[in-house]
């Protein structure tokens, strides 16, 4: 049963929240998180991405850049200031997007429960990204941007958090993205209800974060060798219903034809699976939008056969057996240059214009992944390609800091 703790967290006064919070440290480059941050010394990306206070060229995960985040850390929470909660709570962050809104809680949860994996995973890790952020939280001795995590939905904490929604939130501001966030922190007669609510919840599930998550599990062994109990035994995490996710698809970009003519590669295409012109956002499952020489065409991959597992019937995985793989000669999509990943978020405009530069050659678009196919591909214990789902809206780094 998932467990959820209240903490003690490390926040900007309300004056200072929209200067502070930034993006995710992990959906922008140095040199857009740079631009980002400029003019701004309160961002969190002079924490969360200290290598832009540094020369250009700088390595990122230089010990130099992890010293320079440290000392950002102390500066920022004097400047902005920051200030650390008198006693623990929990907290209910809202996002709104246009139309879209999901209401999640924010606390604390089990690393223990992440290792024997009541906390669920449907990807793979790497290596070097959690090198990056175990060095990043040892050195602040702080998890500084929350896990995403999602639940099947439950009555009981819904209406808990609607009665914390109608009071006055702590932070209410609209991002530049337009994305409109608001934190609450749950009053303190209502927190016992809503941790009993999470007792009765069988599994939680990352929807965003696995490095994040990784990482506080590792910083969590070299914090505590001997397993005492302390703050290195949690992550922060906020935890959304299920009915409430928005997943959009996370796209493809080819930079070659890997020797095919744009007309030989649609006569393959149209003998193997079938061709149709179309648009540039598939209609139904078992569909990929196709840009190529300057049009949009609906690629039929058919059918699945019943006997895949979860995650081969994925419109991702056989578009990368079917297509990719054995026509365009993309192998590992983790290591392999010649393709690159532009999530939903950013549109299919995104796709024409990086073809049409003549830098790519074509450009998949792809259905999204539902909610309920993730979670049954992460109960049978399987993976999900690498960049199968693109969350939208996103949490903001900097509004709730856990101190280790």
């Amino acid at each position: 049963m998932a467990a959820l703790s209240p903490f003690r967290a490390l926040r900007p006064v309300p004056a200072a929240a929209e200067r502070v919070a930034a993006v995710p440290y992990d959906v922008v480059n140095t040199s857009e998180a740079r631009e980002l941050a400029l003019d701004n010394p309160l961002s969190f990306l002079h924490v969360s991405r200290a290598e832009i206070d540094l020369p250009p060229g700088t390595d990122p995960h230089a010990d130099v850049v992890y010293e320079r985040a440290a000392r950002n850390f102390a500066d920022l929470r004097a400047a902005a200031p920051l200030v650390v909660e008198e006693t623990p709570g929990l907290y209910v962050y809202r996002l709104e997007m246009g139309s879209h809104v999901q209401t999640g809680v924010a606390g604390c949860f089990s690393l223990r429960e992440y290792d024997d994996h009541v906390i669920k995973k449907h990807e793979h890790t790497r290596p070097d990204k959690e090198d990056d952020r175990t060095k990043h939280l040892i050195r602040l001795r702080a998890q500084t941007g929350p896990v995403f995590l999602t639940y099947r939905s439950e009555v009981a904490i819904n209406d808990l958090v609607a009665r914390v929604t109608e009071e006055r939130p702590l932070f209410s501001f609209t991002a530049a993205d337009g994305v409109q966030h608001a934190v609450w922190r749950v009053a303190d007669a209502l927190v016992p209800a809503i941790v009993a609510g999470f007792a009765s919840v069988p599994a939680l599930y990352i929807a965003d974060g696995h490095h994040r998550a990784a990482s506080a599990a590792r910083a969590r062994r070299h914090l505590a060798p001997n397993r005492e109990p302390g703050e290195w035994d949690t992550v922060l995490a906020v935890a959304f219903p299920d009915a409430q996710l928005q997943i959009l698809p996370y796209n493809r970009l080819i930079r070659d034809l890997a020797g095919h003519t744009p007309e030989g590669l649609l006569a393959l295409l149209g003998e193997r699976l079938g061709v149709t012109p179309g648009g540039p956002v598939p209609a139904r499952p078992g569909e990929v939008s196709m840009f190529l020489a300057g049009r949009w065409y609906t690629v039929s991959l058919g059918e699945a056969p019943a006997s895949m597992m979860p995650d081969e019937r994925l419109d991702v995985s056989r578009l990368q057996t079917l297509i990719l793989s054995s026509l365009l000669g993309i192998g590992d999509v983790r290591t392999d240059a010649r393709i690159d990943f532009v999530g939903g978020g950013r549109g299919t405009d995104e796709l024409e214009r990086r073809v049409g530069s003549g830098e790519w050659a074509v450009a998949f678009s792809l259905f999204p992944v539902g909610v309920r196919e993730l979670m049954a591909i992460s109960d049978a214990g399987g993976v999900m390609p690498p960049k199968s789902t693109w969350f939208e809206p996103k949490l903001r780094d900097g509004l709730l800091s856990h101190l280790i």
